[in-house]
């Protein structure tokens, strides 16, 4: 492990236990927290280049302590219980948790870390967006230019708040994700808050001549493109023919090749063409 401050704070992780700490070390060796009386962990989703399968980055879910890694979605069960400054504790300690149980896998070699940012922290924090983040990152020695925080999408009369947080967040030398309900929604974002990814749902469909239009603008910006939610291989066809028309690379993430797990994938490449079975319903921290 090349990160000594991650090294030395799992080694006084040892040995704890839950009744005494509020984060501690399972016997599988994935970090664990608690909170409202439940524990969490973390689970990871693979993003793969489409064309070739390539994994190029894994996303970080919380997910409640099961012998298993199917897990039940923390949001979902505290969002609406919790206040706002609740959220925004649970919001860092998600992304704590999941950033220690990323790169305490060797696996993790050659990936970004895709880290969502809760809708209640950009109207919550007073001040400096990623400030408490980055100095929780310098103490365990953990590189911010492998993390990328995806923010959630807005609603146009509130884009002001986004600028001022994006800007906070650059500030502190963080890579921004932003979340796009089309590819017409992720043209008009591209062009006033310049992220570094754009994330596209495909759950209504993919109108492939404005999705050609995107890829092309952004790989003339150098912008990522991830297709989110890809669960069919009728949308993974037309994520190939977009790959192969515009001559550029584009990402995607989804059930079709890969389920939320604690233990990352090496970068290599993997296509299952077959959307896998029996899976749990899609499930996003806050994005």
């Amino acid at each position: 492990m090349s990160f000594p401050g991650l090294k030395n704070y799992l080694a006084r992780l040892y040995g704890t236990t839950h009744a005494g700490t509020r984060v501690w070390l399972g016997a599988d060796g994935r970090a664990k927290a608690r909170y409202f009386n439940s524990t969490l962990t973390s689970a990871f989703q693979p993003i793969r280049e489409v064309a070739a399968g390539h994994i190029v980055g894994q996303e970080g879910f919380a997910r409640t302590g099961s012998g298993s890694d199917q897990g039940l979605c923390l949001w979902k069960l505290l969002d609406h219980a919790a206040n706002d400054d609740e959220s925004v504790e649970l919001d860092r300690l998600c992304r704590v948790l999941h950033a220690v149980n990323f790169f305490r896998q060797p696996q993790a070699a050659g990936s970004d870390l895709y880290l969502s940012v809760h809708a209640r922290l950009l109207a919550a924090v007073d001040g400096n967006h990623g400030a408490a983040f980055k100095r929780i990152l310098n103490l365990l020695d953990l590189p911010r230019q492998r993390i990328v925080l995806q923010l959630p999408a807005i609603a146009r009369q509130q884009g002001w708040l986004l600028d001022v947080v994006i800007d906070n967040y650059r500030r502190n030398d963080f890579r921004i994700a932003v979340n796009a309900v089309d590819a017409q929604d992720a043209l008009s974002l591209i062009d006033r808050v310049r992220p570094q990814v754009i994330k596209v749902d495909t759950r209504n469909g993919v109108c492939e001549e404005p999705a050609l239009k995107l890829i092309q603008r952004c790989a003339e910006r150098n912008i990522q493109v991830v297709f989110k939610r890809v669960e069919g291989a009728d949308m993974l066809e037309i994520l190939m023919r977009l790959a192969r028309a515009s001559g550029a690379p584009i990402h995607a993430q989804g059930f079709i090749w890969d389920l939320p797990h604690s233990s990352i994938k090496q970068a290599e490449p993997h296509m299952n063409r077959s959307p896998i079975r029996h899976r749990v319903a899609p499930c996003s921290d806050a994005a």
